[in-house]
């Protein structure tokens, strides 16, 4: 049984691989979506649980959130020296090991098909946590994201899949994490197809919705079924309060793109030592915390008491004002901290104070604060990230409501609108990547490249062979009917010929070698293939889990007109499994488009 159990996989697991090169793939990513799901939603719960079992530990009063019932002293110190400790952790990394976050798993998507190593993952979990506990102005879902991300592309390393699944499974894992952190697996869905893919693929849609709805139960059955956020059934009194609302967005979109500035101006300072920069955000956080601790923290506490009616004016203004500067300043500086945590406290807020204005201008037509609140958080989800479906989509999750629907659209659109076209901002995840040097490629081509494996569309008729071959060999190689010839050389495949050429060089010498038979019989005929005429190219080699990305990347950068894929299946040596010409890859791309 064990033996026919080896078989088996020996033989499905290379089929498994070989159809998830393709772009249409259905199945097998169907089974990748799954499985990304159930090791994300598992992941995703232990990061919870590191954060909230200390802080209810050790944090006085009820939950995990009460760091406004702290000492004064002690929310001074607290932030300070877990900043301090992060610089030192940080100071004591490699600068690659260091970055973490959704801005790093959008940079491995693009400069490296998703690759995400252990290490990173690892060093996300630590520093996410801490944060977190140490009262840092920070939120979880982006550390959460990167876990996801992280967690299902290692998996995918492990099974040694095609680059272009790996993406997809980095996509699921992103899906999983917002789908387990809030409970909302429809945005979790457009979250990651919006704000880190930054496409929308029918062949991405299924694996990503099945790991987003499978983290959703795997979380449920921790916390229940409710969302994370207690709502308030909220709706829109009168279409009188549209203007209002406009105001509301214009707003909320002048202080996304302040946001968004104060990350970009702090950090052109990543040139600094890290365990200085640290420090600095440590100490700048300390009056925060003093004056404002609300600020600290993720600070779903607020938001609920927001939701609820049950904060004034001045609090809601100072701690939304306040949550905007700390935490720009701290994550430009560099601190590990997660972002759309922040944007959900600083949305609601100054929504929540700005439906206090209009319940005073307007008593008898102005909807709930709580109303207010809820659309100032799709508001700011919206501006911040450039992505208004996914907002869109948190809000009807987090409400359970349709009447949100039509105003929270409005609101959406024009912050976002506000941001981008009056104030030229990009996305504060682009704005981080071109911060750094960085750029995100997303043209169509790219994208249609990104999604196919060489090992869908490389030529498998090949035969290797050695440089120099007897008549007789040679005879006997063109009978396997090999469309190329791969020659060998001392150090691994020099050339690439058509066998069609090596077959018309011996009808072209027959005559000749039927002549001198005698003499061919004490002296063999030795054929240099790398010397007879034939339409010889140069070759170099690609990784058979390669995208065509890749291997275009691969042509310009080697300037071969060939290239051998091959995979690494034991120490020191390489199977090659086909070849694939540039044209190849012109033509696939001209078929499906057309």
């Amino acid at each position: 049984m064990r033996k026919f159990w080896q078989k088996t996989t020996q033989h499905l697991i290379p089929v498994f691989r070989r159809r998830l090169s393709g772009v249409d793939a259905l199945p097998q990513l169907a089974v990748l979506g799954l499985l990304s799901g159930l090791f994300t939603g598992g992941v995703i719960l232990v990061f919870r649980l590191a954060i909230e079992w200390p802080l209810e530990y050790f944090l006085p009063g009820e939950g995990s959130e009460s760091f406004e019932d702290l000492h004064i002293l002690t929310r001074a110190i607290l932030p300070l020296a877990g900043a301090v400790g992060l610089g030192l952790l940080m100071h004591n990394l490699a600068i690659h090991n260091r970055k973490v976050g959704i801005v790093h798993v959008m940079e491995r998507l693009n400069y490296h098909q998703g690759y995400i190593s252990v290490r990173s993952a690892l060093v996300q979990f630590v520093t996410g946590v801490s944060t977190v506990v140490t009262g840092q102005s920070a939120g979880r879902e982006g550390p959460a994201v990167h876990l996801g991300a992280a967690f299902s592309s290692l998996m995918g390393q492990w099974m040694r899949l095609p680059n272009n699944s790996i993406r997809t499974l980095v996509a699921c894992g992103c899906a999983a994490a917002i789908s387990a952190s809030f409970n909302t697996p429809i945005s979790g869905v457009i979250f990651a197809m919006e704000v880190v893919m930054m496409e929308y693929t029918i062949a991405g849609f299924t694996p990503i919705i099945l790991a987003s709805v499978t983290a959703a139960v795997v979380s449920q059955a921790m916390y229940g079924s409710e969302v994370a956020f207690s709502v308030p059934p909220l709706t829109m009194n009168s279409l009188l309060e549209i203007p209002w609302i406009i105001a509301i967005a214009i707003i909320i979109g002048v202080a996304a793109a302040a946001f968004i500035q104060l990350v970009d101006s702090t950090g052109r300072h990543h040139h600094r030592p890290v365990l200085l920069r640290l420090t600095v955000a440590g100490l700048l956080m300390v009056p925060f915390a003093v004056v404002v601790p609300e600020v600290m923290g993720i600070g779903y506490d607020t938001v609920q008491f927001t939701l609820d009616n049950e904060l004034p004016f001045w609090l809601l203004l100072g701690a939304g004002i306040a949550k905007l500067v700390i935490t720009s300043v701290t994550i430009g500086l560099g601190m590990p901290s997660g972002v759309i945590g922040p944007t959900l406290f600083m949305g609601a807020t100054l929504g929540g104070a700005m439906g206090l204005i209009g319940a005073q201008i307007f008593p008898d037509v102005a909807s709930s604060v709580g109303f207010y609140a809820m659309l100032g958080m799709g508001a700011m989800m919206g501006a911040v990230l450039q992505a208004p479906l996914a907002a869109l989509m948190a809000l009807m999750e987090l409400t359970r409501n349709p009447n949100i629907i039509l105003p929270g659209m409005l609101v959406i659109t024009t912050a976002s609108l506000v941001t981008s076209e009056a104030f030229g901002k990009k996305s504060l995840f682009l704005t981080i990547l071109k911060s750094q040097g960085l750029s995100y490629q997303n043209s169509p081509v790219i994208q249609a490249l990104r999604r196919v494996s060489v090992g869908a569309i490389m030529d498998r008729s090949i035969l290797r062979t050695e440089r120099f071959l007897s008549r007789n060999e040679a005879v006997k190689i063109l009978k396997s009917e090999p469309k190329w010839l791969l020659v060998e050389g001392s150090n691994g495949p020099t050339g690439l010929l058509p066998a069609v050429d090596l077959a018309r060089y011996l009808e072209d010498t027959k005559a000749s070698a039927a002549g001198e038979q005698q003499e061919e019989e004490e002296s063999p005929e030795q054929i240099d293939l790398m010397d007879i005429p034939a339409n010889r190219r140069d070759i170099a080699p690609v990784q058979y889990q390669a995208t065509l990305e890749e291997a275009l990347n691969e042509f310009e950068h080697t300037s071969v007109e060939a290239l051998y894929v091959q995979r690494h299946v034991a120490p020191m040596i390489q199977r090659v499994y086909g070849v694939i010409l540039k044209s190849d890859i012109e033509s696939y791309y001209q078929y499906r488009r057309s």
